[in-house]
């Protein structure tokens, strides 16, 4: 039977008592940790599930000069992708048994200003940075503390800092390569925010596939979307503006596709029959899109679950290794928004192949 302890706070010391062990053992089981007998054991952590004990954790980290937190200093929340990425790292951290500590920071924001100040004057065993923004930051190198664990699931100016992401090289590669496969010639792409590293990686797999298939790659193929729906509208109506003879676009990110698609359709424009579009990031609501959009997959849950993974090994004692870049695949997703080319002889296009 549970015993309520409203009034205050159940000790160690309340355990010990309970359980009829003495405070040192009881005190080591609670922490996980003690050489015990199973019995013993038992008797304590029945005790403590008796009269709701619950640790505490400042007590705990004077003990262990550990606060068993992570600081995870991220972007923008509503961004889809960086959410799930977020979602992973949290239940990885939950899992071995830390807490987050998160701060978000505005789109043009700086990081060393208030967020890792603030992070390390709370004493935090590592830090994850999830903040495309803060990319290109000259000052975070000189704020962060070299002995705190830091990892980043972007680029860091002046190096030394672990990240985990996608390869987005290979998927501006795979998306490119697949609307070569079925026989576009004339291939636009709407790209992401232009400066950020992730646009440039895009872009590079993008031209690499065109000249790697002796493909035209002009920069009048190449129209700014940025990163919404708004965006995609906007970019396609202007690429379509400059060069009417596009057959197939690579948007940069799924909602980019999501504006392609409703520009394409405001224009009276079929989606595949007369032009083909493929999004990235593998959102789940690319699936119910009209037509449902074929896209590249990035792995953000994973991406956030192996950074926290590597965070938390550092923090145990592990090998920093310090300025490491960790690549994850991607992969394609194949659906009804793209086709075959017509042929010069008129044939109908024949659709691709439908994901699973």
């Amino acid at each position: 039977m549970t015993v309520g302890r409203a009034s205050r706070h159940v000790s160690v010391k309340d355990v010990a008592a309970r359980s009829g062990v003495s405070f040192q053992t009881t005190s080591k089981v609670l922490n996980g940790g003690g050489s015990v007998a199973e019995a013993t054991r038992a008797r304590i952590l029945q005790a403590a599930s008796d009269l709701g004990y619950v640790p505490n954790l400042q007590a705990r980290s004077l003990v262990m000069q550990r606060t068993r937190t992570i600081g995870l200093i991220t972007g923008d929340f509503s961004d889809p992708g960086l959410s799930r990425c977020l979602a992973g790292a949290e239940q990885e951290a939950r899992r071995q048994g830390y807490g987050l500590m998160l701060t978000s920071m505005e789109p043009e924001g700086s990081g060393t200003e208030y967020a890792l100040p603030a992070m390390m004057e709370r004493r935090v065993d590592g830090i994850l940075l999830a903040a495309p923004q803060m990319e290109d930051d000259r000052a975070l190198g000189h704020v962060l503390d070299r002995t705190l664990p830091v990892v980043s699931t972007t680029h860091i100016a002046g190096g030394g800092v672990t990240t985990v992401s996608a390869d987005d090289e290979e998927a501006g590669q795979v998306a490119t390569r697949h609307l070569l496969e079925q026989g576009h010639r004339l291939i636009g792409a709407l790209s992401g925010v232009r400066g950020r590293r992730l646009t440039q990686s895009r872009l590079r797999g993008y031209r690499k596939a065109l000249d790697e298939a002796g493909v035209e790659s002009a920069n009048d193929l190449v129209e700014e979307g940025g990163v919404d729906v708004a965006g995609g509208q906007v970019a396609l109506r202007r690429l379509l503006e400059r060069r009417r003879d596009v057959t197939a676009v690579f948007c940069h990110h799924d909602l980019l596709a999501v504006g392609a698609l409703t520009a394409l359709r405001a224009m009276g424009k079929r989606v595949p029959e007369d032009c083909s579009v493929v999004g990235c990031d593998g959102l789940d609501s690319a699936a119910f899109t009209s037509p449902p959009l074929t896209t590249v997959r990035v792995p953000f849950y994973d991406i956030g679950v192996e950074a926290m993974r590597l965070l938390l090994r550092m923090v145990a004692g592990g090998p920093t290794d310090g300025g490491k870049d960790v690549a994850l695949p991607v992969h394609l997703i194949v659906r009804s928004s793209t086709a075959r080319r017509t042929g010069s002889d008129g044939s109908a296009r024949a659709p691709a192949r439908r994901a699973r």
